[in-house]
């Protein structure tokens, strides 16, 4: 029996530009330049502001999408080895947003965690949240960590910082030529 929550029945969203703010998001951090920071963080407000509301929820829907395609690919990858993506994976992601106070409130943490579990196994992330209302303000950012983790992690068992986001932009390139 199909689930109400099925990828196949979820808007892909703007997957290039949650892509975009990701990799924005790695490139600073690994650059370390807190002026580039500054001008990072502006670039990224003055981008989604241009946005307007659908522009925004496609946003919100391309993130989550990313969340998808990289718990996926961390799924096979831990598959490969015999292990549980939700247990190796769900718990340092958790630990790392509870020491974010700032960025992950900590009443967003267990919807993250919901979130990439409900990706973990084979559900759409957005249509999981769906099922609970309406996203808040609340949880653009931490919607943004989940994803921002989940890339850097991958990037982690790769050994390589550009990983994830060539792994999407290569998928986005092969689903356009096809």
């Amino acid at each position: 029996m199909s689930s109400p929550c099925d990828p196949q029945h979820a808007p892909a969203g703007d997957v290039g530009a949650a892509l975009m703010v990701i990799d924005s998001r790695l490139k600073s951090i690994h650059d370390g330049n807190s002026e580039t920071d500054a001008e990072q963080q502006a670039l990224m407000d003055q981008f989604t502001a241009t946005l307007g509301p659908e522009g925004a929820k496609d946003l919100l829907d391309g993130a989550c999408t990313l969340i998808f395609m990289f718990m996926t690919w961390l799924r096979k990858a831990h598959e490969d080895h015999d292990k549980d993506v939700i247990e190796y994976v769900v718990p340092t992601l958790v630990a790392t947003m509870r020491m974010m106070p700032r960025s992950v409130r900590p009443e967003a943490v267990p919807t993250m965690a919901g979130l990439v579990i409900a990706a973990g196994t084979g559900l759409s992330p957005n249509l999981w949240r769906q099922q609970y209302g309406e996203w808040t303000e609340e949880e653009m950012t931490p919607l943004e960590v989940t994803a921002f983790l989940l890339a850097e992690h991958i990037n982690r068992i790769t050994d390589d910082s550009d990983f994830a986001t060539r792994m999407i932009a290569e998928a986005l390139s092969s689903s356009d030529e096809g």
